[in-house]
């Protein structure tokens, strides 16, 4: 159970990307009132937790539904994770899970940031609910496991709020260095857990042995 808590919790914090939020928030709302902060950060997590929520418990059965197999959810979410990781490790400037330019600048000039960029997409972006719903899938619809996954879904959303009402101290501590060190990391650890989810896929899928 210790192993199923640590590789869930891993793989939600690499893709929420709680400490990425933080700092962007921070540099989005320099001069906003405590108060006003704190609000946005409070709304914005509440919505994210309900969107990754509703996607690692209805997600999989949704696909079930759409005649998707576990197999196939395991190769493709493991082919998501994969890209994450690897704009992860190597820090690209540009990735297809980041704010492109012209959503930063609306991002800037909008007055509420919790739903847009804040909830969607930087906590609860198609990586994090691809994550949600691969590890809702890796559980095999045993309740305990499950409960297991929801618990670090919780725990990483509750450490992304203390990170988003201290942001601004956060930004000034870590500085750039220290960013892109813990990014390579859990960059790393998120590519090894994307892999094992490849290979996991593939196997269920008797397509290695449809070869043999």
């Amino acid at each position: 159970m210790l192993a199923a808590a640590l590789t869930s919790f891993t793989t939600f914090f690499a893709t929420v990307g709680p400490i990425e939020a933080a700092v962007l928030f921070a540099t989005l709302t320099p001069a906003m009132p405590v108060v006003e902060r704190r609000r946005i950060a409070v709304r914005a997590v509440a919505i994210a937790s309900l969107i990754l929520a509703a996607a690692t418990l209805a997600g999989g059965p949704m696909l079930r539904q759409l005649g998707v197999t576990i197999s196939a959810l395991q190769t493709a979410g493991g082919i998501i994770l994969l890209v994450i990781a690897l704009d992860m490790v190597f820090a690209r400037p540009s990735s297809a899970f980041k704010l492109t330019p012209s959503e930063g600048a609306e991002a800037q000039r909008k007055e509420d940031l919790a739903v847009f960029p804040l909830a969607t997409p930087l906590l609860a972006g198609p990586g994090a609910m691809s994550a949600g719903i691969l590890l809702a899938a890796a559980t095999g619809g045993n309740a305990l496991s499950l409960g297991i996954t929801m618990g670090a879904l919780a725990a990483v959303m509750a450490l992304s709020l203390v990170l988003l009402l201290t942001a601004h101290e956060l930004a000034r501590f870590l500085g750039i260095t220290a960013q892109r060190v813990l990014m390579r990391v859990f960059g790393i650890l998120l590519a090894a857990i994307a892999v094992q989810a490849l290979f996991n896929g593939i196997a269920g899928s008797g397509l290695v042995r449809a070869a043999i």
